[in-house]
């Protein structure tokens, strides 16, 4: 974006860079945390794997876990074509997705102030079904690559079945927000000589040692991409 938006939400304007900000994306419950910056929120997104994706079924709420890929501004998931989530969502019915990265646990001198340190976004929207099996190529690709990058070269691409099998949606990133939280735990002034530690237990993701299918073929034992 080149050029500060007006909000049909509102009267202010939408600086460059940022997310336009809606009743419904606003946070309002620590609202220093948030964040609409396009940036941080692709960050976020790409550096997940999972999100969480939930809809109305049937007059009820319902939820899956499921892989996501971001290319440019939209987010895109992939299941079953019988999925009744996915369906549904198909169907026109409104989805939430929503991503989060645990960074640490705050520990704190009192039990209320106990918190975590994380990074989140959520997204709601309408998807929009990929048709074509082109389109089904291209995302089954995109979804290959994120996962291990230079992948799809190496594997069986799908076929004809397996695309007619497999659903695709895509949602806009329009109506997004980030929420953030850093640092140490934010203790009553009282409490800070009470006798007990405090701090941050950080939380990172690593892989470990991979291991080999029961059935691999002699050559391909121990490629370990993932041990470089």
């Amino acid at each position: 974006m080149s050029e500060a938006i007006l909000s049909p939400q509102t009267s202010e304007q939408t600086p460059p860079g940022q997310y336009e900000v809606h009743p419904h994306t606003k946070v309002i419950r620590g609202p220093k945390r948030a964040s609409y910056d396009r940036e941080l929120v692709h960050g976020i997104i790409d550096d997940a794997l999972i999100c969480h994706v939930g809809t109305i079924v049937d007059g009820r709420p319902a939820m899956i876990p499921t892989a996501h890929w971001r290319v440019g501004e939209r987010i895109y998931i992939h299941g079953a074509s019988k999925n009744r989530i996915l369906a549904a969502i198909a169907a026109g019915e409104e989805a939430c997705l929503c991503i989060t990265h645990l960074d640490g646990l705050v520990m704190a001198r009192s039990a209320f102030h106990h918190s975590a340190n994380y990074r989140s976004v959520v997204i709601y929207g309408k998807g929009e079904v990929v048709d074509g099996e082109e389109g089904k190529m291209e995302h089954s690709r995109l979804f290959i690559e994120k996962l291990e990058p230079g992948r799809w070269d190496k594997v069986r691409q799908p076929n004809k079945q397996e695309l007619k099998a497999t659903m695709f949606l895509g949602f806009d990133l329009a109506q997004v927000s980030a929420k953030v939280r850093a640092g140490d735990p934010v203790d009553d002034d009282d409490d800070y000589d009470w006798p007990v530690w405090a701090g941050v237990l950080p939380s990172t993701l690593h892989w470990g040692t991979p291991v080999d299918d029961g059935k691999i073929k002699s050559g391909f034992e121990g490629q370990g991409y993932l041990r470089d």
